[in-house]
């Protein structure tokens, strides 16, 4: 197939029926860590509590201080021959599996099983962040008005999180099968193994579906190093990109927040069903009444921001969500109840989810009129960062709290579980993820002030400009 000449106009009806099946099986393939990675260190591979936190924290660590780096080498060196950013969805994917698996493998004993582990989580994650990152810029390069954002926006948060709805049959599934083939202390690194698959497949169907929204002339193919396009950075304009955008900064530090409350709720849940509701065959029910909520909060996002705007509805939504939580908590015994308050908490984060992207494609445009260059990679790359802080929130927050009523697994009585056990794992299921919204609710409230009219308003200065 030739490469086309002239870049397409419009979203296409394969874009706007299906772009996002690639993070649905990206967010498929991630489900596996954000629901079992911690059971898997604890109960599966026995690491202690302190070797557990120690490998939490040092993979997330390392996976959030490498976050920003990806969308900064996207936009400054030379595009790929398919596209600047197209070009990834296709390159890197195919080796996500395979490292991906030695994150849920237990190789040996002692220090060997830990370092494997940490080997498999950090380099797994450093090849599938470049294909992320340009995954999420391609909405800003082939939505060239806000609604054509907001309906790729809404389309891929639908996607998201419909996986979660499908991940909590399909795990269970796959698990139990490769349980019996090798052994259950390594039956998620199978299953990761296999998602991962499904995810390079799908992200190749997003390469195909962008084909023509991105072209690269072919003299900037062979062009030596010094020479620029306008959407390729150098040093001062990412920093600038950043410093010179107050709204990016705000929503940067908000999105911190909404994802630690994703990735702390999701990985104390299986604790929660275990110790307190001692049902752990509840846990499937839990994801999937809980993500059919989200799958409904981000088809309902679209709606939403129509109505209230989408930073309004991101606000508002943030400061319900965490009013719900607090009322989890005084009902955590009520294990139905408790199912029920969490799914109407994931609507919400459904909604704000689907909204997010929106709201970065808007400090891309605000950085744009504000420096005169296009930084799209970088500051979609810096999307990257809010999440893998989340990450590395839960590979903190949920052993800490299991820490002050000092867990362990083998010593857990689960005829009479202690109380402080109880509250602990309550204050990381319920309690900080709860303060975490709040915070972004005032983040947003008070620090992002870009509205639809100011953004159309910048659009039309930068066209005017380059005309």
């Amino acid at each position: 197939m030739s490469k086309p000449t002239t870049q397409r106009k419009g979203l296409s009806k394969a874009l706007k029926r299906f772009y996002g099946v690639g993070d649905f099986g990206f967010t498929l393939m991630t489900n596996v860590e954000s629901y079992y990675f911690q059971i898997f260190l604890t109960n599966l591979a026995k690491f202690s509590p302190t070797v557990a936190g120690l490998i939490g924290t040092i993979t997330t660590a390392v996976d959030a201080c490498l976050s920003w780096i990806y969308g900064a080498i996207i936009n400054s060196v030379k595009p790929k021959k398919w596209g600047r950013y197209r070009s990834w969805l296709i390159m890197l994917p195919w080796l996500v599996p395979f490292l991906y698996a030695f994150q849920f493998l237990k190789v040996g004993d002692g220090a060997l099983a830990a370092i494997i582990v940490t080997l498999g989580f950090i380099s797994s994650h450093v090849v599938w962040n470049f294909p992320y990152v340009a995954n999420v810029s391609m909405i800003s390069v082939a939505g060239k008005t806000p609604d054509e954002r907001s309906q790729l926006a809404s389309t891929r948060g639908a996607y998201a999180n419909l996986s979660k709805v499908v991940f909590s049959y399909v795990c269970p599934l796959i698990a139990t099968f490769f349980a019996g083939i090798v052994g259950e202390t390594n039956q998620y690194g199978a299953t990761a193994f296999v998602l991962g698959c499904i995810m390079a497949a799908l992200y190749y169907a997003h390469f195909k579906m962008f084909e023509g929204y991105e072209v690269v002339d072919p003299a900037e193919l062979t062009t030596s190093k010094k020479a620029k396009s306008a959407d390729r950075t150098g040093g001062m304009d990412l920093i600038r990109a950043l410093l010179q955008n107050p709204p990016l900064i705000a929503l940067l530090l908000a999105d911190i927040a909404k994802f630690l409350f994703n990735f702390v709720v999701a990985g104390s849940a299986a604790y929660y069903f275990l110790y307190i509701a001692q049902n752990e065959k509840l846990t499937p029910t839990y994801i999937l009444i809980t993500n059919i909520f989200c799958v409904f909060g981000s088809y309902a996002a679209k709606s939403f921001a129509k109505k209230f705007s989408s930073r309004n509805t991101a606000i508002g939504m943030f400061f319900i969500m965490a009013v719900v939580l607090v009322i989890c908590n005084f009902m955590y015994t009520n294990v139905f109840m408790v199912i029920g308050l969490m799914a109407l908490a994931q609507f919400g984060y459904g909604v704000a989810y689907s909204l997010t992207p929106a709201l970065y494609a808007d400090t891309i445009i605000y950085s744009e009129w504000k420096t005169g260059k296009n930084a799209t990679g970088w500051i979609s790359g810096l999307q990257n960062v809010p999440l893998k802080l989340g990450v590395l929130a839960r590979g903190i927050v949920v052993p800490a709290c299991l820490a002050v009523a000092n867990f362990d697994a083998d010593k857990v009585d689960m005829a009479n579980i202690p109380l402080d056990l109880q509250k602990a794992i309550c204050l990381a299921f319920m309690i900080v993820p709860a303060v975490a919204l709040v915070v972004a609710g005032l983040l947003l409230l008070f620090g992002f002030r870009l509205t639809k009219e100011k953004v159309v308003q910048y659009q039309d200065e930068i066209a005017a400009r380059k005309a």
